[in-house]
């Protein structure tokens, strides 16, 4: 995720970061830039088309559907929005709870218990490096090498759903220590709590994950955008005359734009630089867990 100051204006006019829309969006500017110029060059030079036998009623469309399309992108926009901030909600709860959770393990576990203190330790903090590579779509590998760990390690199959095992090993330990007597009917109720909420996290990830915008929206508003761009410079020409090509440039980079920053948004748990830091969030709840516990 990139961290940057929202209050240095000037920095974000003349800088271009790898996410910015115009590194991804130029050749496809200088191909509309062309064919806003070739238009205008066969209607003003060729055709010698004016004021009294332009195509008319075009600009007037443009207008209409200019509102129509605005609309349709600020929905666009704001629908991909909230499935990001639903994401960074969803993965603040994941940090609090793996907290809570080792905080109350830390009162209730003996310390003279420091093999399940130790369980408690590695696992929390690989639930959540689990579901941050379950929801890329990448192959996880625990990173348990010490003897004291092979409790965990013998419980999981990489070929399955990971956070799904781990979660369960961690409710089989807990109900291991209750049966031990290590933990009371009572503190394994508050400690429920905490367990549960890990599945349902990585269920409400999934859900934004696996779901994207449907497709017929997304294609309906890209063929928006193209047609109507593709018919500007028929109308503008008379008006605006060789200055139609920068001004259709500059309308596509604005309208394309936008749904290239919906498109990047609405799915928070990839590696792009407006994603989720899930990475640092990981990190994070690596070291507050070893402080705890």
């Amino acid at each position: 995720m990139v961290q940057y100051n929202p209050k240095d204006w000037f920095g974000f006019i003349f800088r271009f970061h790898k996410s910015d829309t115009f590194i991804k969006l130029w050749p496809m500017i200088l191909l509309i830039c062309v064919y806003s110029g070739a238009i205008a060059f066969f209607e003003i030079e060729y055709w010698k088309w004016n004021e009294s036998n332009k195509i008319k009623n075009i600009v007037v469309m443009h207008s209409l559907l200019g509102f129509v399309i605005s609309l349709l992108l600020v929905f666009r926009t704001n629908t991909a929005y909230d499935r990001w901030w639903e994401g960074r909600k969803l993965w603040g709860s994941l940090v609090n709870n793996s907290r809570n959770l080792a905080l109350k393990l830390n009162a209730i576990l003996p310390k003279s218990d420091s093999q399940s203190r130790a369980f408690f330790k590695t696992a929390i903090p690989q639930y959540a490096l689990t579901l941050k590579n379950h929801l890329r779509s990448e192959s996880t590998r625990l990173a348990l090498d010490e003897k004291i760990h092979e409790e965990l390690i013998n419980d999981i199959d990489h070929d399955k759903h990971m956070p799904n095992q781990l979660a369960a090993a961690m409710f089989k330990k807990i109900n291991t220590l209750f049966e031990t007597g290590k933990i009371k009917g009572e503190q394994l109720i508050i400690l429920n709590s905490e367990l549960q909420s890990f599945t349902e996290i990585c269920g409400a990830c999934e859900r934004i994950k696996n779901t994207p915008i449907p497709f017929s929206y997304s294609a309906f508003i890209k063929k928006f955008i193209f047609f109507y761009v593709m018919t500007l410079p028929l109308g503008y020409v008379f008006n605006l005359g060789y200055l139609v090509i920068p001004v259709v440039g500059f309308i596509f980079y604005v309208l394309a734009s936008l749904e290239l920053v919906a498109e990047e948004i609405e799915d928070p748990f990839g590696v792009d630089s407006n994603d989720l830091p899930m990475d640092k969030m990981c990190e994070n709840i690596q070291k507050h867990i070893n402080e705890l516990l």
